[in-house]
């Protein structure tokens, strides 16, 4: 509010709210039972009333603040943090932005909703090159069950596209129940959005959900080594409802996972995905789906 149109309360309390009357307060609340002591002949009634004053004042001064202003918590030791520098970024940004819940940031734990998911995974992609954190690096892993959610993200696209333009790197794992996989309309949703994320110069590979440990088939996206993007509730395509959590802390569990999932060598994610797509690709371009062998090829995956 301008202060030319601030009423005479307000004004009264801002002043009453600010932080140099306050330390004023304090210290002349520190000088007059002082000054009490040294002069013998006190109105002990006048001192007393002073100090009760001074403590209105005050009190009335913080309650304001409280009521005016958002009380953020700083992180106890950010050498706690994986990544103390990528970290600090980030809790800035999102002081700036203020989106969300700051009492947990500073445990090194974030819990956001909804809409600020979309908004939080660009700021996190971005982050990753502007601390230099290390390795230049995303994991990325999707519970997939529809295709075309991803396909409308597009800033989060875009900057997937800057990171990888930079020099960086992506792997991402679609992970596919089996009776999706055999099915023809899942099929061609989820080989366009792997050539979506391929033209991105993203490494992509497929995992079975069904032989997944319930601890592997999570929907995560790590961050260099610095954090980790949990989907706890999957949102839809106009973000009404989905719940995620932001961890800075004890990132190698989560890119442990990852890894044991993605594998190496023939038995590794992109493999797999490279089976697949030979086996439905023909099926798909020539219109000829054959359910049964489709079927036959996800088992053999």
């Amino acid at each position: 509010m301008p202060e030319a149109r601030r009423d005479p309360i307000s004004r009264a309390a801002a002043a009453l709210g600010s932080p140099a009357l306050g330390a004023a307060l304090a210290i002349i609340g520190l000088i007059v039972p002082v000054v009490g002591w040294v002069v013998e002949r006190v109105n002990l009634k006048a001192l007393l009333l002073i100090q009760a004053v001074l403590i209105v004042v005050l009190a009335f001064g913080h309650l304001w603040m409280r009521r005016h202003y958002i009380p953020l918590r700083r992180a106890n030791n950010l050498k706690a943090m994986d990544d103390a520098a990528y970290y600090d970024l980030v809790r800035a940004q999102l002081e700036a932005e203020l989106i969300s819940d700051y009492g947990e940031i500073a445990d090194g734990h974030l819990r956001v909703y909804a809409s600020e998911v979309p908004r939080l995974s660009v700021l996190l992609v971005n982050t990753v090159t502007q601390a230099q954190a290390q390795p230049q690096r995303i994991l990325a892993a999707d519970l997939t069950t529809n295709p075309t959610l991803l396909t409308g993200r597009r800033e989060y696209i875009a900057a997937n596209r800057r990171f990888t333009e930079a020099g960086g790197r992506i792997d991402r794992l679609f992970i596919v129940w089996a009776a999706d996989l055999a099915k023809e309309e899942f099929a061609r949703s989820l080989l366009q959005l792997i050539g979506q994320h391929r033209d991105l110069g993203v490494t992509c590979g497929l995992a079975v959900r069904d032989r997944l440990r319930a601890d592997q088939a999570v929907d995560v996206v790590i961050f260099a080594g610095a954090a980790a993007l949990v989907e706890e509730e999957q949102g839809d395509a106009d973000y009404n409802r989905g719940r995620s959590s932001v961890y800075f802390k004890g990132i190698g569990r989560w890119t442990g996972r990852f890894e044991s999932v993605w594998g190496h060598g023939a038995d590794s994610a992109p493999r797999i995905l490279q089976a697949y797509e030979s086996a439905v690709r023909p099926q798909l371009d020539a219109g000829t789906w054959d359910t049964v062998r489709v079927t036959a090829a996800v088992a053999a995956l």
